[in-house]
């Protein structure tokens, strides 16, 4: 093991640190979702949700709290009835929705870069009503929310009995080490 010190990420030095964590934990979850078969994708466990349908959640909720609620942006009407909180179980294609989750998340990446502690203090509307949760809430929220897939995936993958599992937390120091605000 080096004793060398992380280097940071340079993009990171330009964004808010919430932002650098929102971006190391997809890096995680796509490292989670490495070696995922359409086949497994699409396997249901009991009342589990298949791991298609849990990509194409986070792309809802990434549409959600990143384009469509601070700006108004929907890019994907059928992610927006398909895969929202209390959707019923489906089994789409992974492939598609790693797809719709990639152009989602590429187009909300201009939004995070222009976040500052102040922006992040805005309220996100909903239905174009004040929420009472933050721009900065919400992305706290999406953040944690991919954690908790993140060991679903885990956990369903262990169940289709795969192999070289991510087993802890990646490289969080190099990649989005603790800075202040």
């Amino acid at each position: 093991m080096s004793s060398a010190p992380a280097r940071p990420n340079k993009r990171a030095s330009r964004t808010h640190p919430l932002v650098d964590q929102l971006r190391f934990t997809r890096g995680e979850w796509l490292r989670g979702l490495r070696g995922v078969t359409e086949d497994g994708a699409s396997r249901h466990f009991g009342p589990m949700n298949s791991i298609g349908w849990i990509v194409g959640h986070l792309t809802w909720q990434e549409q959600r709290y990143l384009l469509h609620r601070p700006q108004g942006i929907m890019l994907r009407e059928d992610i927006q009835k398909e895969f929202a909180f209390g959707a019923p179980m489906s089994t789409p294609s992974f492939k598609e929705m790693l797809a719709a989750w990639r152009k989602i998340s590429k187009a909300a990446d201009t939004f995070l870069d222009q976040q500052t502690t102040e922006t992040l203090l805005v309220d996100l509307p909903l239905d174009g009503k004040r929420s009472g949760q933050t721009r900065g809430s919400a992305i706290r929220r999406l953040t944690y929310h991919y954690w908790y897939h993140i060991g679903e995936i885990q956990a369903i993958r262990q169940q289709l009995r795969d192999k070289n599992l991510p087993v802890y937390v990646g490289n969080i120091e190099g990649k989005a080490p603790y800075r202040p605000e």
